[in-house]
């Protein structure tokens, strides 16, 4: 990777000392230099497996994003057990008055943890801390998440990614890839992926208590962002303290404008993945994983289409239907199955002067009727319909219900199957893989890149709506489109490139 790092120097808090007080500023060649022999190339195979291997009294962690989602990250991995030894942000809070509400979240992340030293730069933070990291979060925009997650991993370092695991479907594979040769532990931000009753559900589903599934129906009320326009915001100054440079990375160029950071990004096609790549890692994975017998076992879909209300060239539609057909699973009907995902509210419309989606009322995109029966989860859950019965599932309720057939009476509950996390929290589990107590946490990459990689190909299906796109996942392209590919494994930015 040519990953040439912006003339951005380590900032530290007032009084704060660096890790080092003559740590060795280094030039943009010179650091371009050392770091590639450090990390090595993301193209090859070289990797660096001694901190993954190493025996670890208490395992540190960094945070690459420490606002927002990345101060619960930080939190949730200091509570399992990890010292927070290092912090990377674009935001330089003290550059920002204490009290905006821009960078609430990062100024206090660095109040809280203020031995760890300030990085504007994930290269200069993996680069200058060396061994003294053996873990990271990645907590970052999804534009970022595949290059801070692989050039951590090839470094050796443990890997916690926010969800969407990747920003493209390309991405997805690889960091699969990478994460198998190098070894260390990986875990996906779906937290509900620990909870008892989803691995309930799924023992359930693959023991046949609905019989073989033909259906999988999955919902979301978002966006909860404007999604939809089809023009860039006007350009504006960018505020001392913001490392714009650092925040596009390996994006195309767009202008700043707070009306792309630090929350709108998702809307953006270059950025995020829409209502879709937010959520849907969260709601199909019980779906999902129920219909994957094992990491090797690579579930893919044969085929996507979609159909949506208010996509642009720049932006994600204001709400979408997508259907992925399956050909095979052990736990599928013959023929195979279907999964659905619906998102957004009916009737919306984005309002450029507010810069907002604009609600003509609460009514959100779901299943019909029919296949509700009645059953409110509200907002968003699921739905998975075999030949015998249903199972309707919400990931943040305990009480899912099971509608089936007189064929319950001979059902025979299989005894668990799927490990359970410890206190069902997926950063302890994260820590257990880490520390040798079990292989692997069970959102590792392995598991949640296939996932990934099946809903981005419904976020490339949004940018063709109402065509049905034939995918080969050997060659991962779609048949008979080759133009496509450009979306597939995108091209980054110069010195961001593979």
């Amino acid at each position: 990777m040519n990953c040439n790092t912006p003339k951005t120097k380590k900032q530290n808090l007032p009084n704060h000392s660096a890790t080092s007080a003559n740590t060795e500023k280094v030039n943009r060649r010179g650091f371009h230099k050392q770091v590639s022999g450090a990390i090595g190339a993301l193209s090859g195979f070289y990797f660096l497996p001694a901190l993954a291997e190493k025996k670890l009294e208490k395992p540190t962690v960094a945070g690459i994003g420490i606002g927002g989602k990345g101060a619960s990250d930080l939190a949730g991995a200091k509570n399992a057990g990890f010292e927070v030894v290092a912090l990377v942000d674009v935001f330089d809070t003290t550059k920002f008055s204490s009290d905006d509400r821009r960078v609430q979240r990062i100024h206090d992340s660095r109040k809280l943890y203020q031995d760890a030293p300030f990085y504007l730069d994930y290269r200069e933070m993996l680069h200058e801390m060396g061994d003294k990291v053996d873990a990271v979060t990645v907590s970052t925009p999804d534009h970022h998440h595949y290059h801070a997650s692989a050039l951590a991993m090839k470094a050796g370092k443990h890997v916690y990614c926010q969800k969407p695991l990747t920003h493209g479907i390309w991405e997805a594979r690889s960091l699969a890839k990478i994460a198998k040769q190098t070894g260390v532990k990986t875990q996906m931000g779906n937290q509900a992926h620990a909870n008892d009753h989803m691995r309930r559900c799924i023992e359930l589903i693959r023991a046949g208590v609905i019989g073989k599934v033909r259906e999988i129906h999955a919902w979301t009320n978002r966006p909860i962002w404007p999604q939809g326009f089809a023009a860039t915001p006007n350009a504006e100054m960018i505020p001392d303290g913001i490392n714009w440079e650092q925040w596009i990375g390996p994006a195309q160029w767009v202008d700043y404008s707070p009306r792309i950071a630090p929350f709108g990004w998702r809307g953006w096609w270059e950025f995020g993945t829409g209502a879709l790549g937010d959520m849907a890692c969260h709601i199909m994975d019980m779906g999902y994983w129920a219909m994957q017998p094992n990491t090797d076992h690579y579930l893919a879909p044969s085929s996507v289409i979609a159909k949506q209300q208010g996509a642009t060239d720049l932006s994600p539609p204001i709400n979408s239907t997508i259907t992925w057909e399956f050909k095979e699973s052990p736990y599928a009907t013959s023929n195979g199955f279907k999964f659905h995902w619906y998102d957004g509210y009916i009737n919306a419309k984005f309002n450029r002067e507010s810069w907002q989606l604009e609600k003509e009322s609460d009514e959100y995109n779901h299943p019909d009727s029919e296949i509700l029966e009645g059953m409110n989860f509200k907002h968003f859950g699921s739905v998975i319909i075999g030949e015998e019965g249903k199972l309707f599932f919400n990931r943040s309720k305990k009480n899912w219900v099971l509608k089936t057939s007189n064929k319950i009476d001979q059902f025979q509950w299989p005894e668990p199957s799927i490990a359970r996390a410890r206190e069902e929290d997926n950063y302890k589990e994260w820590m257990d893989a880490i520390e040798g107590k079990i292989d692997q946490s069970e959102s590792n990459f392995n598991l949640a890149g296939p996932m990934t990689e099946t809903i981005l190909l419904g976020v490339l299906a949004q940018r063709e709506p109402n065509q049905k796109l034939n995918w080969d996942p050997q060659s991962m392209q779609v048949r008979d489109r080759p133009e496509l590919s450009k979306w597939i494994q995108r091209e980054y930015r110069q010195g961001w490139t593979i």
